[in-house]
């Protein structure tokens, strides 16, 4: 068990300290960014623990993050097809939060990188733009796509 009391406080304490790392809010609750990508929000799903935090983590490594420490790391049915972990933040030491934020922040990071470098490979085309598709009755919303090519 962590020695001081462990809150989104030190979530964003240890957060922005990070480069270009920026509070928001998402779902109404507090998160972290960078260029936009969220890194560490607090969890507001139903199925999520009180008091938990949802960290961008490699889906490769996350199970074996909650297997070697199902105390601390764990995961519901919502999450499954996220690049997302939930933390119980009574459970998590401070210098492992540390390295956790820091892993999402470079995970986010190349994520942020690779999206603007595609948008600035679209921008210059004159064969790619936005479609609009028409308005849905039923729901009332309308659906964008991608064009490439004449």
């Amino acid at each position: 068990m962590p020695t001081r009391r462990i809150d989104f406080g030190a979530v964003r304490k240890i957060g922005l300290a990070l480069p270009r790392v920026e509070e928001s809010t998402t779902y109404g609750s507090p998160c972290l960014k960078v260029r936009g990508k969220l890194i560490a929000c607090l969890a507001v799903h139903k199925s999520s623990e009180p008091n938990s935090l949802s960290v961008r983590v490699d889906m490769g490594q996350r199970a074996e993050m909650i297997a070697d420490d199902p105390e601390t790391y764990y995961l519901t049915s919502h999450y499954v097809n996220y690049p997302f972990v939930l933390v119980r933040l009574s459970h998590i030491h401070r210098d492992a939060l540390r390295d956790l934020l820091g892993t999402a922040w470079r995970l986010a990071s190349e994520k942020a990188v690779k999206s603007k470098r595609k948008d600035v490979r679209m921008s210059g085309r004159k064969d790619v733009g936005w479609l609009q598709s028409p308005r849905n009755t039923t729901t009332g919303s309308t659906r964008m796509a991608l064009r490439v090519g004449t």
